[in-house]
């Protein structure tokens, strides 16, 4: 990824659900005027979801998920519709698509809602199973160049009974309706991509903002990491004055500055060090703090974070990485996290280490959940797991929170 594109996660993403064959896939195309994907005639043509990073005006950078049908059958099929349920936790805004699956005649022969009328079984779980994550829904009638006039008023009609919402008609095939379709998507962009920065309202235009970035293993010359590129372009669009440096150079950086900085922004494996040499006057924060407010939720990741003090060498610690790469001698989350709670608790705690999508949905084995920062996450997403560890009552925080709990200094820095 090029420095001057949007990340995936920072992406509005769209999610389309239907039966295999409903013309999801023929739905991306119409919209972004493009064929990124693929399309067929043949039932199950999308296997696993496809997520496919686009601009679409007048929205801008947004990510598609072509799912599997929801109607797919056999052993196969059923490990398919388990993937587009995972693909329901990340997906903002979706297009729930219908469509006459069976020959037009017999299906709408009758009367709407009439005896035998039964197309929509699988529509109404999956409608549920959206809604139940407060996912806005937008119904689409899909394919309606193939229907008569009486037909399209039958099914539009079934729909709003059905679901309580008037869909929006459309051929993707013809291209008829795609304005209607992606205005009906802006109108329901969540308030969240609006309102959401990095940094919250710990800095203001004309702030002096240090940046302590890393230089391991991990940030490896001519790199800088995802949520330092994120952070300095935040700073920036707020019209802050951002001065980089790193830990070994942090105090000559301050001498050279005529006032303090109003925020100095960390790694959180840095905390102790910068923590002791900082001014009194500057703010203290990390990269991985402000994203646990960026993309998840600050406070329960703090209330979180005290259930370290009720740890044994009993207790089972899941640590949770947005991203999967090859363990590294530095790792946070693999070595240096799993270190510093075994000296305080004792050897013999049991820490589990998950990585990318593969996070459990029974929780209740462990006593504390560490999640990354979710740079590689949408919100949305990184929500979900959040909401699935509140729900099931198990305490869940993140790294920068526990470095800085570890370190006795949670309640010194900005949150």
């Amino acid at each position: 990824m090029s420095l001057n594109q949007t990340p995936r996660a920072n992406r509005i993403h769209i999610g389309l659900y239907g039966k295999r064959n409903s013309g999801k896939s023929s739905i991306i195309n119409a919209l972004t005027g493009q064929q990124v994907a693929i399309v067929s005639d043949y039932a199950g043509t999308t296997t696993d979801p496809v997520y496919k990073a686009m601009e679409l005006y007048p929205i801008g950078p947004v990510v598609f998920i072509d799912t599997a049908g929801f109607d797919d059958t056999g052993e196969i099929g059923k490990l398919r519709v388990e993937k587009t349920e995972e693909a329901v936790k990340k997906t903002d805004i979706a297009v729930l698509v219908f469509s006459c699956s069976n020959s037009v005649e017999s299906c709408f022969a009758c009367e709407a809602g009439g005896e035998g009328y039964d197309c929509f079984n699988f529509e109404k779980e999956w409608y549920e199973k959206l809604k139940l994550k407060k996912t806005p829904v937008i119904c689409v009638l899909n394919k309606c160049d193939l229907l008569t006039e009486k037909q399209v008023e039958n099914f539009v009609e079934a729909i709003k009974r059905e679901f309580q919402t008037v869909p929006v008609i459309i051929s993707a095939e013809k291209k008829q309706g795609m304005d209607k379709l992606k205005d009906s998507i802006v109108r329901n962009i969540p308030e969240s991509y609006e309102m959401k920065s990095i940094t919250g309202d710990i800095v203001k235009k004309g702030d002096v903002v240090m940046l302590v970035m890393p230089q391991d293993i991990q940030a490896p010359k001519g790199r800088l990491i995802l949520p330092q590129v994120q952070t300095l372009r935040d700073l920036l669009d707020k019209g802050c004055i951002p001065i980089c440096t790193t830990a070994d150079n942090l105090e000559s950086t301050l001498a050279s500055l005529k006032e303090p900085p109003t925020v100095i922004i960390t790694d959180s494996q840095c905390f102790a060090a910068v923590y002791e040499k900082k001014p009194k006057e500057s703010l203290l924060t990390s990269f991985s703090v402000l994203f646990a407010a960026y993309k998840g939720d600050i406070d329960t990741f703090v209330r979180g974070a005290k259930a370290i003090e009720s740890l044994t060498e009993k207790s089972r610690v899941l640590i949770a990485e947005a991203c999967t790469h090859a363990p590294l001698e530095e790792d946070i989350g693999r070595v240096k996290i799993p270190k510093a709670l075994r000296k305080r608790v004792g050897e013999m705690l049991k820490v589990d280490i998950v990585a990318g999508q593969d996070f459990p949905q029974e929780l209740s084995q462990y006593d504390l959940i560490i999640h990354c920062g979710g740079c590689m996450f949408n919100r949305r997403y990184m929500m979900s797991r959040i909401e699935s560890a509140v729900a099931q009552g198990v305490p869940i925080t993140n790294y920068g929170v526990t470095m800085a709990y570890l370190t006795g200094i949670l309640d010194k820095i900005s949150l």
